[in-house]
């Protein structure tokens, strides 16, 4: 536990380092100004600025509470599909029978259906995941170096391959070219479903009953998409992100204006005991500074990180993951062996994708 705390501190020094190299430059040119050229006027008092600060810190906590919602409701829509994804394959199982049937099925044929309705939907859950991973133009966290530099380490499974690909191994050639003519793959993918059911309900492979109940899944599924794509395709308000970041801005430049002349008095009045320690002391201002403008860099910084949810950084929900668990778990209960079914994605220093 110790080793990994201290891997994460040196983790997120590396995230921030070009920030806090800026802050230092900030700062010592500050106290350079008003202890070599005694540019004593260099400075603003502390009142408008504790205001400003106040500010700041309620807009950001504002902004890192509407990303954590973000976070948390994706969590939750994810955590639907799995519930909803294992119902699926539960009831696909136990309602494709010859009871009501007019023309019966020998057991291989029934086993066929069953295996092309579970594909589907791991190839549904697929094209959904694709497309959460789709650049949008608001999303700029891709923009900073650290980050990118990130994103080359832990890089989301579909940064590395295409949907047209992931999609083959469970699609037929037919399927396939019905649903990669499509814009939105991942709805084509549930009305091939809801399709097939519906000539299963014809040949009376699947009971009228289990066929409503199997379409109510498939309108879970239509909502749980729906969920999803609403928060990646409505962004966290820019007029709020984008003055937030001003506003942080305003208060760290000032802030050596109001910091370097309080240090710089502590150390005259240290002085007339400690000449050597009061004449010195204004240098003191330059840790100080940085820790407290570190801060509220960092915390704007991890809520523009946060904003989307589906973005492909180390904070974001893992539906990479959450899928290829669930397709582990459908084929399993198909009786797959371990040797036919896709390894789970690997962890990354400790995190999912």
């Amino acid at each position: 536990m110790y080793t990994r705390k201290v891997y994460r501190i040196k983790d997120m020094a590396k995230w921030t380092r070009f920030s806090t190299l800026l802050f230092f430059i900030i700062i010592a040119a500050a106290v350079a100004l008003y202890h070599f050229l005694d540019l004593h006027w260099l400075k603003v008092p502390w009142t408008p600025l504790a205001l400003i600060g106040t500010a700041v810190a309620f807009v950001i906590g504002f902004q890192n509470n509407s990303a954590y919602g973000r976070i948390w409701e994706a969590r939750k829509i994810w955590g639907g599909i799995v519930n909803t994804s294992r119902t699926f394959g539960m009831f696909v199982q136990d309602m494709i029978t010859n009871e009501h049937a007019t023309d019966k099925l020998s057991k291989n044929e029934l086993d066929k259906e069953i295996k092309t309705l579970t594909y589907r939907h791991i190839a549904w859950m697929t094209a959904l995941r694709h497309a959460m991973r789709a650049p949008r133009s608001w999303e700029t966290v891709f923009q900073e170096k650290t980050n990118r530099e990130w994103s080359e380490v832990m890089k989301a499974p579909e940064r590395e391959s295409t949907v047209e690909d992931d999609l083959k191994p469970y699609l037929s050639q037919e399927d396939m070219d019905y649903v990669m003519a499509k814009g939105n793959k991942q709805t084509a993918l549930l009305y091939l479903q809801s399709h097939h059911l519906r000539k299963l309900k014809e040949k009376g492979i699947v009971w009228e009953f289990s066929f409503l109940q199997l379409e109510s899944v498939l309108e879970e599924l239509f909502t749980l998409q729906g969920k999803s794509e609403r928060i990646k395709n409505f962004p966290y308000p820019r007029h709020f992100a984008t003055l937030n970041h001003y506003f942080m801005w305003i208060f760290v430049l000032l802030l050596p204006l109001a910091i370097v002349p309080q240090f710089a008095e502590i150390g005259s009045e240290i002085a007339i005991n400690q000449p050597l320690i009061g004449k010195y002391f204004i240098w003191l201002s330059i840790p100080f500074y940085i820790i407290v403008a570190w801060v509220f860099h960092t915390m704007e910084r991890i809520g523009r990180t946060g904003e989307n949810p589906f973005e492909g950084t180390a904070n974001d929900v893992p539906i990479s993951t959450i899928a290829r668990g669930i397709e582990i778990d459908l084929r399993q209960n198909l009786g797959e062996t371990n040797e036919e079914i896709p390894d789970q994605f690997p962890m990354i220093y400790d995190t999912q994708m």
